[in-house]
């Protein structure tokens, strides 16, 4: 499932698609920290709890548990949590990112290091996503996080 509806944020899609895991992190935090004001997160209350029960087993880690877990679901690797994530709607796994993006602007979630760049072979890439609209950025970021976690068995 896509809501990559229009061409342009298809083929963002399929970029993103093509980087490493912890450019994929990155390029998610960073387009958090890009729309974040314009952000209305209101989700239906069971897609906010499952969520929030993702989120909270994530965030009970250790750091470096936490920055793995978030590699093994980007990864779809064959993880309790990447089934966990797996099992939620697209609304929550949206969320469960959301969650982990203000987790990490609070210091409660493993933080992108503060002089961390992105590769330079990125920037075609962030520059086509600043060109898509609020609406498009936010069906681009769904349809990246709804892609991942573990595949069903």
């Amino acid at each position: 499932m896509t809501f990559a509806t229009d061409d342009i944020t298809k083929q963002t899609l399929e970029s993103f698609k093509g980087f490493d895991v912890d450019t994929q992190l990155a390029i998610l935090w960073f387009g958090y920290l890009d729309i974040k004001d314009q952000l209305d997160p209101a989700n239906a209350t069971s897609a906010q709890t499952t969520a929030e029960a993702a989120f909270d087993q994530i965030q009970a880690l250790s750091p470096e548990e936490q920055l793995q877990a978030q590699r093994d679901i980007a990864s779809c690797a064959d993880t309790p949590i990447s089934h966990t994530y797996s099992s939620l709607s697209s609304s929550g796994k949206l969320d469960v990112w959301l969650r982990l993006a203000q987790g990490m602007e609070k210091g409660t979630v493993i933080q992108v290091p503060s002089d961390y760049q992105l590769p330079t072979e990125t920037q075609e890439f962030t520059n086509s996503v600043k060109q898509l609209d609020f609406e498009q950025r936010i069906n681009f970021m769904r349809s990246a996080v709804i892609a991942m976690g573990a595949n069903p068995q």
